[in-house]
């Protein structure tokens, strides 16, 4: 799929203008594709080949709501500790990260390594949590297609495998005993198709609302999969595997049962402990989100990844 870059600017409303620094959406040119300020992003196609911006009269959700109801297990269950404990947390572009298995081109590379490869730009996508809460964020980074295309898996490679950071000085959630008598397998593991990898929608963040990504959401780099539960998209991401089989995620581990492996947005698919034909938009009024709107398959952007799971059954398959 490539982006098309036809599409008008379009009047737009969102945290005080985002700053009154930026305009959204501008013309798409080549595969650079800006935010719509205010709006979410991707959600009309002219055709298989031709992604294109539409407004969907998604409101941004603002700067603090993003940056202070974050689920981040490594240092705290709670929604709003992360924000407070990772004030310190602030990786740079020395940031290292290993890329291997199936790839000609794996080693150890600096995020600075990688951002010199890649076309960096900024996106509006709505993220949705398996909890059933969600929020529309600003982010920048860059395409993950870009970053394979560069590595060159080679044709065994058929998943892909990230891994957070694991170090309990950085991450005291990793300690034992984080879930009372019981713990997650750290350290915190994702994993996709290389088909969902190679989706123009699959994004690695660099930053959130015009600024460096903060601690609490994933620094200094995190993956986006807007279509997917919140838990796919993961954090401080240090290692990034091709494989030839389906790699282990963690939740899907854990839990089988309640976090499937492909974890697409579905409102016809409930959580075993609650619906999730509905959510709950967090606002800064209320972190419990007390506005309720319907859960859209595939997070509202099936046009661009519907095709990935022909003759899947997605009842069964989650």
């Amino acid at each position: 799929m490539k982006f098309n870059s036809d599409e008008k600017e379009f009047s737009v409303t969102s945290e005080n203008l985002f700053w009154k620094r930026r305009e959204f959406i501008r013309s798409l040119v080549g595969g650079a594709a800006s935010f719509g300020l205010g709006y979410a992003f991707y959600a009309g196609a002219d055709s298989k080949n031709n992604l294109q911006g539409k407004a969907l009269q998604d409101q941004l959700s603002s700067e603090y709501v993003i940056t202070h109801h974050n689920n981040f297990y490594e240092f705290s269950t709670s929604k709003q500790k992360p924000a407070e404990m990772a004030k310190d947390f602030k990786p740079g572009d020395d940031w290292k990260i290993e890329i291997g298995g199936e790839v000609e081109n794996g080693g150890s590379y600096s995020l600075g390594d990688i951002k010199s490869w890649v076309n960096q730009e900024e996106r509006i996508y709505r993220l949705r949590c398996v909890e059933a809460w969600s929020m529309v964020v600003p982010w920048y980074g860059f395409q993950l297609s870009q970053l394979i295309e560069r590595v060159k898996p080679t044709a065994k490679a058929k998943f892909v495998e990230f891994k957070t950071l694991h170090d309990s000085k950085v991450f005291p959630g990793q300690k034992r005993g984080t879930f009372g008598m019981h713990t997650l397998p750290w350290p915190y593991s994702e994993g996709i198709t290389m088909a969902e990898a190679m989706n123009p929608l699959a994004f690695i963040a660099t930053g959130v609302y015009g600024k460096n990504l903060p601690g609490q959401n994933g620094a200094p780099v995190r993956l986006v999969l807007p279509w997917k539960y919140g838990f796919k998209s993961i954090k401080s991401i240090v290692s990034i595997r091709f494989t030839t089989r389906q790699p282990e995620s963690t939740w899907n581990k854990r839990a089988p049962n309640e976090y499937g492996f492909y974890a697409n947005v579905n409102p016809k698919v409930d959580h075993p402990r609650w619906s999730q034909a509905t959510e709950r938009r967090i606002s800064d009024e209320s972190f419990f989100g007390v506005k309720k709107i319907p859960t859209k398959m595939f997070n509202g952007y099936g046009d661009y990844v519907s095709e990935l799971y022909k003759g899947i059954d997605l009842t069964r398959y989650f």
